[in-house]
């Protein structure tokens, strides 16, 4: 019994197996498992293939028409707001993210001496038109000289007349004769001096009115400067825009041409998207665009469409353009930015600020366009400054009326119906 139960225990040899006692269990897995590693495999290819020809139709399609990049950057147009004359702020009316609206005042300069300027170049309009009004008056006073001096020479030959017919009845002297004969010739003389006159005065008055003489309009060309002067210190906002960049403070002491701020108009912003070189090859104005700004997410999307190649990479505008005639050159891929003009309503609804980044993908299937804009003449203007003419005009045309003679109806014609009157009289006399 001893025996037995010793052999029982003996612990295994090293090298056998250890009996289980499930022999028929381990055989069944060993022989399942290969197959589902299989029908893995099976289903990863199907899987693979699938996707594959996927992209591949998805490329064929649609994919090898798209070129994106995310180097790009909004852009818009920034308008220095400078003053054209000298002097001392005393008001600044905007501030930095503050909106302004067209023709709104938004710096102001001292202008006590422009306005004495101008008080001086209008007192000297009115004293030329009086003096000029003179000059039209003096045609009739002229007229009414020759007249008179006409009478008189036909007084002395009548005189002569009279005693030359009754010289040889002794009635009277040769002496009366002879002075008979000096009044002709003194009248005769005293009416040549009266049209020497007459034609002299009327060379400053001829084929001009008083609003158009020489003399009156470099008067008034003194007051439209001296105006202008004390226009030009009001700073009106030239566009619509957000305010950046204030750098002008009360009391500073500013020269023409000196940047104050800039005026950011928003609503009509573009992008500018820097492009690989080889990516341009089927790229073509006019066609679409969708883009996504970082500051709104990929929820938000702008369309707009391809206006525009720049004339030369980043690299060849640069301060300092790169050196490449070197032995160590090394090839850099460049880059040229496209301009994207983008739908304006979508940028009512989503505004976006000069600098933001953008992801932009071009459509480019229909290569019908070109990559040379035509001859198109883009504009960018401002009436804000017409004003100052129209109102240096006005006021111009209020002295001329107000100093001109009250004989000549100026307190009933404007200056344009005088000048009319004034052609007119000269065309009938």
């Amino acid at each position: 019994m001893s025996d037995t139960t010793t052999i029982e225990r003996a612990p295994a040899q090293a090298g056998q197996p250890e009996q289980t006692g499930q022999p028929e269990q381990a055989g069944q897995g060993d022989t399942q498992n290969p197959g589902k590693r299989k029908l893995m495999l099976i289903l990863l290819a199907a899987t693979v293939a699938v996707a594959g020809a996927a992209y591949g139709g998805y490329y064929y399609t649609i994919g090898r028409f798209e070129q994106s990049t995310d180097d790009a950057y909004v852009s818009g147009n920034l308008v220095q707001l400078t003053p054209q004359v000298s002097g001392t702020v005393v008001a600044v009316n905007a501030d930095d993210t503050q909106i302004v609206k067209q023709g709104d005042p938004v710096v102001t300069l001292d202008g006590a001496d422009a306005r004495v300027a101008l008080l001086n170049a209008e007192a000297t309009l009115g004293q030329t038109v009086r003096q000029v009004s003179g000059l039209y008056v003096n045609n009739d006073f002229y007229a009414a000289n020759i007249a008179q001096r006409e009478s008189d020479l036909a007084r002395a030959n009548d005189d002569l007349k009279r005693r030359e017919a009754v010289a040889g009845t002794g009635a009277v002297s040769g002496e009366d004769i002879s002075h008979a004969q000096d009044s002709v010739r003194s009248a005769e003389a005293s009416l040549e001096a009266a049209r020497q006159q007459a034609e002299a005065n009327h060379a400053l008055t001829d084929r001009t009115t008083i609003g158009q003489h020489p003399d009156v309009q470099a008067a008034a060309s003194k007051v439209r400067n001296a105006y202008l002067d004390y226009a030009r210190n009001t700073l009106p906002a030239p566009v619509t825009g957000y305010v950046a960049r204030r750098s002008v403070q009360v009391g500073q002491r500013v020269a023409p041409g000196t940047p104050l701020m800039a005026i950011v108009p928003l609503d009509g912003v573009w992008v500018d998207a820097n492009f690989k070189e080889g990516q341009l090859r089927h790229m073509r104005i006019g066609q679409p665009v969708t883009l996504t700004a970082d500051v709104y997410g990929s929820n938000v999307q702008y369309h707009g469409k391809v206006v525009g190649f720049s004339a030369g990479t980043g690299a060849a505008f640069d301060v300092l353009p790169a050196q490449n005639a070197t032995g160590n050159w090394i090839k850099v891929v460049q880059r040229l930015p496209v301009r994207v003009q983008l739908d304006q309503h979508e940028l009512d609804a989503h505004p976006l600020r000069i600098g933001l980044s953008m992801q932009v993908e071009v459509n480019t299937h229909d290569e019908s366009g070109t990559q040379l804009a035509a001859a198109v003449n883009t504009t960018y203007r401002t009436d804000v400054f017409a004003q100052y003419g129209a109102a240096a005009e006005a006021q111009i045309e209020q002295i001329i009326a107000q100093n001109i003679p009250l004989s000549q109806g100026a307190s009933k014609s404007t200056p344009q119906k005088i000048a009319v009157r004034h052609a007119t009289s000269r065309n009938a006399g």
